[in-house]
């Protein structure tokens, strides 16, 4: 670990946490002082990322644990469901995993959140360490400890509030990452602009390309400052009874898109991205936002190589339908993050056919 450590933490009260943030992390002892020892160490992670990075993270933790295992499962949103969950516990009792185990989540946010939710019900709570591989998971999924996996009607709707020891950033990681993987993580980069620092906003639009270029400086400050606002929120509501639901701005269109296509077909920040432009949209004919601010966002993520317009194959209705189903809606009520003013957001609800008219407009031929 060099001098260009970065470190948030996440203000629990006697659960704080750590994210360290830098170049070189996974491989280093020191990056690992603050997790559990002793007992046996798990690196779950998945057949994408096993053969980049498994053998560098599971030599390192050697060093600290009595015995080290990887449980490898197989990549993809598709995958995170309870056949993939029941894999991993079954690789637990099979090898006598007791409750000194620590798992350590290493990959992205399906491996984040399947690992999260198995130490939370793995004889009733084991620790857990999480090493996120992408943008996504760095900036959004790996901090605050949310766990689930998927049902086929709903996205994570199946899960618990589980909070990590210990969360490792490696910013070197991302050199791997693809293309199209990082664009989606930039979507939740850019989501923190609007709802809670306008300011970011604007460096987000003065730096995109070199974010898309993968400089290490303008990611370490992207990371820093999302997990700051992430950390800042989850501090004052871990459980979403209020103040934390701002961050799933674009999320209600976008858990819509994923699970009306069926998981893994539009990534994650993909649906997240096109989210935000309906939802921009939405905040625009509530009266909140002047219309320039929707054309400020479809801009700033068509720019991030994210697509802006929802899949000609979902009808309003259709989104309608999987809306209310979804975590964030009240007795059959789907309430939606709006932009109240830059850096500022809410939660509101909105007529159907008003739902469904910005769902229309933002919809491919």
């Amino acid at each position: 670990m060099g001098a260009g450590l970065l470190e948030v933490t996440v203000d629990l009260g006697d659960r704080d946490y750590p994210i360290l943030i830098g170049a070189g992390l996974i491989g280093a002892s020191q990056t690992y002082e603050r997790a559990p020892a002793g007992g046996t160490a798990v690196v779950v992670t998945n057949t994408t990322i096993a053969p980049l990075y498994a053998t560098r993270v599971a030599e390192t933790l050697q060093r600290r644990h009595a015995r080290v295992l990887q449980v490898v499962l197989p990549d993809g949103e598709e995958h995170k469901n309870w056949v993939t969950l029941n894999t991993l516990f079954e690789a637990l009792l099979s090898q006598a995993c007791d409750r000194k185990t620590v798992l350590y989540a290493l990959g992205g946010g399906v491996i984040g959140d399947m690992t999260g939710f198995a130490a939370a019900c793995y004889m009733r709570g084991v620790p857990f360490v999480q090493i996120p591989t992408t943008l996504l998971a760095q900036v959004d999924s790996s901090v605050g400890g949310k766990t689930a996996i998927n049902h086929p009607l709903g996205k994570n709707m199946i899960g618990a509030f589980y909070q990590p020891r210990l969360v490792v950033a490696d910013l070197d990681v991302l050199d791997t990452l693809p293309d199209r993987e990082l664009s989606a993580g930039l979507a939740e980069v850019i989501k923190y602009g609007p709802i809670a620092d306008a300011d970011f906003l604007a460096w987000i639009e003065a730096n995109l390309d070199a974010l898309l270029a993968r400089d290490k400086a303008a990611l370490a400050h992207a990371v820093k400052r999302s997990c700051e606002i992430k950390a800042w929120v989850v501090g004052q509501d871990e459980r979403e009874s209020g103040l934390r639901a701002i961050l799933n701005f674009g999320h209600t269109f976008g858990h819509a898109i994923e699970a009306g296509l069926g998981y893994g077909e539009w990534l994650h920040g993909e649906a997240v991205g096109c989210g935000m432009v309906m939802a921009s949209e939405l905040s625009a004919r509530l009266g909140l936002m002047p219309a320039g601010f929707v054309d400020r966002m479809r801009r700033l993520v068509e720019r991030a190589r994210l697509p802006v317009q929802g899949p000609a194959q979902l009808s309003a209705p259709r989104y309608l339908e999987l809306m209310r189903i979804d975590k964030k809606a009240e007795a059959g009520a789907i309430r939606f993050v709006v932009i109240e003013d830059l850096g500022r957001a809410g939660v509101r609800t909105a007529p159907d056919e008003l739902v469904a008219d910005v769902i229309e407009a933002h919809t491919a031929a």
